[in-house]
């Protein structure tokens, strides 16, 4: 666990435990009447260094804040000289305002009795979740952002969606502990459990919340002459970047079609930047794995003609006879205005989480998204795509406990560590 990423769960209104001093006496230099120069202490007044939560938060959240970072004082200190400062004398010593339940039972264990503990804190059900999504141009932004504000409008879990460099950076995000939940296509989530493609090694500290919706490989491109994937060979094609979930699903589609590569003039561009490269001429076609419809092609769509690539069945059960991650998917020609439905592949977007984030907390997640979904359609059109079998059907990589709960609640049963 990152010490700098413990401290933000000190929220509000309840003590926690004392931290040090702010100011004391300082050493000043003095020069004498031979220019000689002395070192002298300078006395001054001090206040404590105070960290409170709120009364809602669980009692175990804040033991487990607290015990980690007083049984890891030698860690911090080396992150910061501060550490140095603080003892179990000073944070136990707090009177006139009572202590929160969890941390009154870590001082206890340590042999100091707290001067009073604040009654019926430490029950709540409160959590706070950051929210992994995806850059600015990509529907997992955009839906994320309404996933998170209604969650937190209408339970105690409150989650932040954050902006990110998509799949990839969410695996890590979700392994340092930057982010408790992330967005994350379903081939990068196996790439990650098992060690493949972009990770070294497996990656196994997170666990599914659920399946949303299918996230199309979309071959756009403002040249009505560019009609089939063969016709990308020459041209100077976006295909994500470097090493992302995009370039790997580019690189699948090309080879299906037997093209390497060095077959195309690639270029390696988010969502946002392809987009603005297809409007300014700079290259000729863009792959673009999101839902649909996606931003960054809607927005192009405004001031340029725009085309989406279609693949052929032959083309298709090739390279989902080489993948399990693909499946075929019609996107309807309303969608962008096409002249007709464009065939493509998808894989699965799909929301992860933390191991270590509390079963009540994606329990509560899980529970207010999908009891929602149909009400909260005109807040987003992805919320009609969600459905409790597909969300269910992840068999690759297990569950957490939380989701599993509400999961088994509907009826369904789902692989858990």
């Amino acid at each position: 666990m990152k010490f700098n990423k413990i401290v933000a769960l000190a929220l509000a209104l309840v003590m926690v435990f004392a931290l040090c001093a702010c100011g004391g006496g300082n050493t000043d230099t003095k020069t004498d009447d031979t220019g000689s120069a002395s070192k002298v202490d300078t006395n001054t007044v001090s206040v404590g260094a105070i960290v409170i939560a709120r009364d809602d938060v669980p009692t175990d959240e804040i033991y487990a804040f607290v015990s980690t970072i007083f049984d890891n004082l030698d860690a911090i200190t080396a992150q910061h000289a501060k550490g140095a400062e603080l003892s179990l004398e000073a944070a136990a010593s707090v009177k006139g305002v009572p202590y929160h339940p969890g941390a009154a039972k870590y001082f206890e264990e340590k042999g100091f009795k707290v001067d009073a503990v604040k009654e019926g804190a430490g029950n709540g059900t409160a959590s706070a979740l950051s929210f992994g999504t995806g850059g600015e141009s990509g529907t997992y932004y955009a839906f994320g952002g309404v996933l998170a504000s209604f969650v937190s409008g209408k339970s105690d879990c409150k989650v932040t969606a954050l902006t990110s460099g998509g799949s990839q950076a969410n695996v890590e995000d979700l392994t340092n502990g930057n982010v408790q939940l992330a967005f994350v296509q379903s081939d990068v989530m196996n790439y990650a459990y098992n060690g493949q493609r972009l990770f070294d090694s497996p990656v196994t500290g997170f666990s599914v919340v659920a399946q949303l919706y299918q996230e199309q490989v979309q071959i756009v491109t403002t040249n009505p002459d560019i009609k089939t994937v063969a016709d990308l060979a020459g041209k100077k094609v976006s295909i994500g970047a470097a090493g992302s979930g995009v370039y790997f699903n580019a690189i699948d589609v090309l080879s299906a079609y037997d093209l390497k590569e060095s077959d195309i003039s690639a270029v390696y561009q988010s969502f946002g930047d392809s987009a603005e490269s297809l409007k300014d001429g700079k290259i000729d076609a863009a792959f673009i794995v999101a839902g649909a419809p996606t931003t960054a092609i809607t927005d192009l769509a405004t001031t340029k003609d725009v085309y989406l690539v279609s693949l052929d069945d032959e083309h298709i059960e090739k390279l989902c006879s080489t993948s399990d991650y693909y499946t075929k998917n019609v996107i309807p020609a309303d969608v962008y205005g096409t002249d007709g439905d464009v065939t493509t592949v998808a894989v699965g977007a799909v929301i992860l989480a933390r191991d270590g984030v509390s079963e009540d907390a994606i329990y509560n997640f899980t529970k207010d998204l999908f009891d929602n979904a149909e009400a909260e359609v005109s807040s987003h059109a992805k919320y009609g795509e969600l459905n409790l079998d597909f969300a269910a059907s992840v068999t690759s990589v297990p569950y957490h406990p939380g989701a599993a709960k509400y999961f088994a609640e509907k009826g369904y049963t789902v692989p858990t560590k």
